[in-house]
């Protein structure tokens, strides 16, 4: 990242001016603050890739400084590089703990200083790559999850679940109200392994898309002749989530089995009934299991 922005904050006209020449020469764009507060006031106007901050500065210490841009939500994921010029292990954990990566001891070494900078500039392109790919899929698999209407599920040869959409969650529940959310029952593990079914319950419908193997994800649809599901709700005016929560509360749920059986917290489940409640102009739970029962038997 050439071309990224530096910060570089010391009191010491010679220092920066040393470092103002080493990094542009290298490519880099510099900001250039002389205290604590001048550091502040610059990232109020832009934010930097990159932060070189000296440990001792007049008025708000390198410490300090480091504490108060960390607790800004836009720059908790700016690499701090302190420049040091006292070399001891007490003041160098006390700059890590503070919220740096790295530190230089003065003096200044500038080939010292571009390669670290080189490397927590690398090593931050690629923490916020991977956190773009991480969300990227997170959302992805939230889509399927929650669009899909099949009831589709990966599973391994111990019967772990990787995936499953949001209808067979409502299914598995539904039929196998004591298995766990992750965990394939054991009828169900058999007839992902063998394609033999034994012992499903009646109603449910099961089919082996890809037997699993011993390295190999299984694929398995699940079906009913027309099980009820949450999305049949969302005609009542609520969001998906407040549709999963009215279901199972119709299905004569507690919060707290909700929370589990949705991976969820109990408290965000209390609110989105809450919410529940609100928007069907009802005063209880007893009320809205009326509404629900109701819309589900027309769904039906």
């Amino acid at each position: 990242m050439s071309n990224a922005t530096v910060l570089v904050v010391d009191d010491i006209p010679a220092n920066l001016a040393l470092l103002l020449d080493a990094l542009s020469q290298a490519g880099y764009r510099v900001l250039v603050a002389e205290s604590g507060e001048g550091a502040l006031a610059q990232v109020d106007h832009e934010i930097p890739d990159l932060i070189l901050l000296d440990f001792m500065l007049p008025g708000i210490n390198g410490l300090e400084v480091c504490c108060r841009l960390k607790a800004r939500p836009g720059l908790v994921d700016v690499p701090v590089i302190f420049l040091t010029a006292v070399d001891e292990v007490g003041e160098k954990v006390r700059a890590l703990e503070a919220g740096a990566v790295d530190y230089v001891t003065k003096p200044i070494q500038t080939a010292e200083v571009l390669a670290r900078v080189r490397t927590q500039l690398r090593i931050a392109a690629l923490q916020r790559a991977l956190q773009d790919e991480v969300d990227m899929r997170r959302e992805a698999e939230e889509l399927l999850r929650d669009s899909l209407d099949r009831g589709l599920l990966l599973v391994d040869a111990q019967g772990r679940i990787h995936f499953a959409t949001q209808l067979t969650q409502t299914l598995l529940t539904r039929f196998y109200p004591e298995a766990g959310r992750d965990q394939l029952p054991a009828s169900l593990m058999i007839l992902a392994g063998a394609g033999i079914a034994s012992g499903l319950p009646p109603g449910l419908e099961v089919k082996v898309l890809r037997p699993t193997g011993p390295r190999d994800l299984g694929v398995l649809e699940l079906s009913s002749e027309r099980t009820p599901k949450p999305a049949d709700l969302l005609s009542l005016g609520l969001t998906p989530r407040e549709a999963e929560v009215l279901f199972w509360i119709s299905e004569g749920k507690t919060n707290a089995e909700i929370a589990i059986i949705l991976g969820s917290s109990r408290r965000t489940v209390e609110k989105h009934a809450e919410h529940v409640l609100e928007k069907l102009h009802v005063e209880n739970r007893a009320g809205a299991v009326r509404v629900a029962l109701e819309t589900l038997r027309v769904s039906s």
